[in-house]
């Protein structure tokens, strides 16, 4: 056997027992890729000793680029959440989008609040409002549902300081600021499809929910819309205002910006650099952690003000194992060799580079169902491939995250989440709910990355 088959030999085998350790055993994604990358490297032919060595450094250095980011993120959403920032938001977006137009608010609100607010969280904190809407605007909690869920998705998959996106540009080793602005680009046009296609589901099955919440039916007259305005009016005494609930989404976004576009234009020396050092990752998030927890956890005491952030830090911990763990993957496909050997054979396809990532998800996606192990699995395998080859590395990073949107079902927790709560049993419309417009904003990905990659790939 050749050197060359033998590391091909070695990814084969360390992804299929990546595969079977995820989905038959008891053994989690963290392990499992530690246990993947080291098959990959010893059968591949790399030296025991080398191996262990290299998984080390690629841990560590995965961790040091978006491990601290990370963790601020988590305990940002956190407050987000018991805050009351997040309803603030969507109450506010209702208002100004205007009657009749409440799916396009919905999918406005998820697009903005899945940014520091993992997605699941997101949708239940959001989700009263949505059965709220549906009983006195009339309009059928799938519509409303679908769009709230395709808005969150959309830059939970695509946009950091969201954990699986960072780690993604992390292991790619892409600028933060550029990740950023192309995934809110990206997540535009999956937006306007997803609220398309709720507006189309939410006529098929039509539902509303009762007044306690607790069923689904369907009414002969809903509840007029100048009541609705009125009640929204009455919670939003209850929550911290607009621009205080803006401030810790936008300040880090506005800085990393600033920091992405002055390295770009080469600008650096006095003033410049204070910005410039405002706008590291690490201390654009670090500051809006700040101004969250005095702008919207001034009201808590002290203790609980930090219990809640560090139930933000639990959650953190499984996120940063997991992407340290795909980049020590990623180190010995680099190490070991396979990476520059499955570059060259690539690079022979009549295939856009930048879909080798993109693919990569999709498939892992489709295997094991979490979209975050199938980001970093994919950004693991593939980094070391396309950095050889002529391709945009921020596209491809944003291919490994878009490319694991595809078709929610059975094995993905926001699959259950969304179809619960918006009372759909039967499998066959669970799946219209949720499993076709995961796959309609999969397929808008593709088509977007394929004309960015035309332009500036």
């Amino acid at each position: 056997m050749t050197p060359e088959m033998q590391m091909i030999l070695g990814l084969v085998i360390g992804v299929a027992a990546l595969i079977f350790l995820v989905l038959k055993t008891k053994i989690h994604a963290f392990l499992a890729l530690i246990i993947a990358a080291s098959l990959t490297g010893l059968i591949g032919g790399m030296n025991p000793l080398e191996v262990s060595t290299t998984i080390s450094k690629g841990f560590g250095s995965t961790l040091g680029s978006i491990g601290i980011v990370v963790g601020f993120g988590v305990m940002i959403g956190r407050i987000l959440e018991v805050s009351g920032a997040a309803e603030r938001l969507a109450y506010s977006l209702i208002r100004f989008v205007g009657k009749r137009k409440e799916e396009w608010a919905m999918a406005i609100a998820g697009y903005i609040v899945s940014i520091p607010i993992f997605v699941d969280s997101a949708f239940v904190i959001l989700n009263p409002l949505v059965k709220a809407l549906s009983r006195k605007t009339g309009k059928s909690v799938i519509t409303l549902g679908v769009a709230l869920a395709v808005g969150l998705v959309a830059t939970h998959h695509a946009v950091p300081p969201t954990p699986g996106p960072l780690g993604v540009a992390g292991i790619f080793g892409v600028d933060i600021g550029l990740m950023i602005a192309w995934g809110l680009a990206f997540s535009i046009p999956i937006v306007i499809s997803g609220v398309l296609y709720a507006k189309w589901v939410g006529k098929r099955i039509y539902q509303i929910p009762t007044e306690d919440g607790l069923d689904f039916e369907r009414p002969d007259a809903p509840m007029a819309y100048q009541e609705l305005v009125r009640l929204t009016d009455e919670r939003n005494k209850e929550l911290p205002s607009l621009f205080r609930s803006m401030i810790p989404i936008l300040l880090p976004i506005v800085l990393i910006f600033l920091n992405t576009t002055f390295v770009a234009m080469d600008l650096t020396g006095g003033w410049i650099d204070y910005l410039l050092f405002l706008g590291q990752p690490i201390i654009a998030v670090g500051l809006s952690l700040v101004a969250a927890i005095y702008l919207l956890a001034g009201h808590l005491k002290r203790d609980e003000a930090l219990g809640r952030m560090e139930e933000g830090m639990v959650t953190a911990g499984i996120i940063l194992l997991v992407t340290g763990a795909g980049g020590a993957l990623g180190q010995v496909l680099r190490d070991s060799g396979a990476g520059d050997y499955i570059a060259q054979q690539v690079a022979l396809l009549p295939l856009p580079a930048v879909l080798v990532p993109f693919f990569i998800a999709t498939l892992v996606r489709l295997i094991q169902g979490s979209g975050t192990v199938a980001m970093i699995t994919a950004a693991s395998i593939s980094a070391p491939i396309v950095v050889n080859l002529d391709v945009n590395m921020a596209l491809a990073a944003q291919a490994a995250a878009l490319g694991a949107m595809i078709f929610s079902y059975f094995n993905d927790s926001m699959f259950w989440v969304v179809n619960r709560m918006l009372g759909v049993k039967e499998v066959k419309e669970q799946v219209m709910v949720w499993s076709v417009p995961t796959t309609i904003a999969w397929a808008v990905s593709l088509v977007c990355i394929l004309i960015a990659n035309a332009f500036v790939g």
